[in-house]
């Protein structure tokens, strides 16, 4: 949950360079005096200082519940705010409370990235609002007075009580965060790297860490590095959208953008004798109806029953995707030598990336990610188990564009 309150360079560079971190924006009040607190409170904020900010945020959102920006603050600075408080059931009334007010912002159409991953981890909460980092009563009191005295930006007190979790529980990912994380805010970088690298070999397959990490080397003028990091974050957890909202901001901050990699396929011919005027070539549709032939007989045949004998009820699957997009490849792949597969490829940006992507055998990686629906997403742990590094080649090669 440290991410929760908002603690994310790249977002907040972002949003600086857009205006005022977190784009906080003067309001046209009649009272010059709600002017001034509301710069003060967004002065405190865009520094860190979210406890001195939370009773100016209060009075301001008393004043004008419709201040959008001012209910996103608040929010965020509640979420600080619980993590001081020892009584549980409080803390958790408190980030319940949070979720409440970013509520409102919402409703109010603020939908800033620090609105959205804010709304992202609140809906996560549980009904009591609580927050557990471990079945160690010992381990969660440390924890929890580490955090709290995060929150009041005392970093060494913190890191003291993390060493204590550590001590207690050596594979606590959170702890191990976390004391990356207080590294990194006194700028002890060196000390930071070692910590993050343990965590993420404590638990590879969260996304938190190398994010984390790609903050503190982004702050470090380390670019390239950051970007590789973000790809590893990506491949740790493909269908959070946090990090892709830090992917953007990332491209946004180097002046490259994130490409949107997708193959439109067509829908099924159904009386491919009968011309049209939109109808496409020999070529393209022997293409296409290679790809619905492998589809249809996964949707109507044994092949998905075969394939995953412990499932009761069909559903789009990697292999089924990846079996259809291969068999239109081969067929596109041979069609009567190499220039006229070039000449269908290259008035058609579908089939052009359709050949890329099996040329370079990372038909899959795209399916998990570009088409990764409830069905598909079913099977990307297995297959990153197996083949992460497919995965992160996939990520390089066609979507984070490298950094001149």
């Amino acid at each position: 949950m440290r991410l929760i309150d908002g603690r994310n360079f790249f977002l907040a560079l972002l949003l600086l360079n857009l205006c005022a971190a977190p784009c906080f924006v003067a309001q046209a009040a009649p009272d010059a005096a709600y002017q001034s607190k509301r710069q003060n409170a967004a002065d405190l904020f865009d520094r860190g200082k979210r406890l001195e900010a939370l009773p100016l945020l209060e009075e301001l959102v008393k004043a004008d519940p419709k201040d959008d920006e001012m209910l996103v603050a608040l929010a965020a600075s509640l979420v600080e705010h619980a993590a001081t408080l020892q009584d549980e059931e409080a803390a958790g009334k408190e980030r319940l409370r949070a979720r409440d007010v970013l509520n409102k912002a919402w409703e109010l159409g603020n939908t800033s990235p620090l609105a959205m991953n804010l709304m992202q981890l609140l809906r996560q909460l549980p009904a009591s609002g609580a927050i557990k980092f471990s079945d160690d009563p010992r381990v969660e009191q440390a924890m929890r007075a580490g955090e709290a005295a995060f929150s009041r930006r005392d970093f060494a007190e913190a890191l003291k009580n993390y060493a204590k979790a550590l001590e207690l529980e050596p594979t606590n990912y959170s702890a191990a965060l976390f004391t990356a994380n207080a590294h990194d805010r006194r700028n002890e970088f060196k000390k930071a790297a070692e910590w993050y690298r343990r965590a993420i070999q404590l638990d590879p397959n969260v996304e938190t860490a190398y994010r984390y990490y790609a903050d503190m080397l982004a702050k470090e003028g380390a670019m390239g590095e950051a970007r590789a990091m973000l790809i590893l974050a990506a491949v740790a957890e493909p269908y959070n959208r946090i990090v892709w909202r830090e992917l953007r901001a990332w491209a946004t901050i180097t002046g490259t953008h994130i490409n949107e990699v997708y193959i439109g396929v067509p829908g099924e011919q159904k009386d491919p004798l009968t011309p049209h005027a939109d109808q496409p070539s020999p070529g393209v549709s022997a293409v296409w109806q290679a790809y619905h032939k492998v589809r249809a007989a996964w949707r109507k045949g044994d092949e998905f029953k075969n394939r995953f004998p412990e499932e009761k009820e069909y559903r789009h699957s990697l292999p089924e995707e990846s079996e259809a997009l291969t068999a239109a490849a081969k067929v596109l792949e041979g069609t009567k030598g190499d220039k006229n597969t070039a000449e269908l490829t290259a008035g058609n940006q579908a089939l052009g990336l359709l050949l890329d992507l099996h040329r370079a055998d990372l038909i899959e990686p795209y399916v998990l990610f570009s088409l990764g629906d409830a069905g598909i997403a079913r099977d990307y742990a297995a297959y990153r188990a197996r083949s992460r590094n497919k995965l992160e080649e996939y990520l390089d090669k066609f979507v984070v564009p490298v950094v001149r």
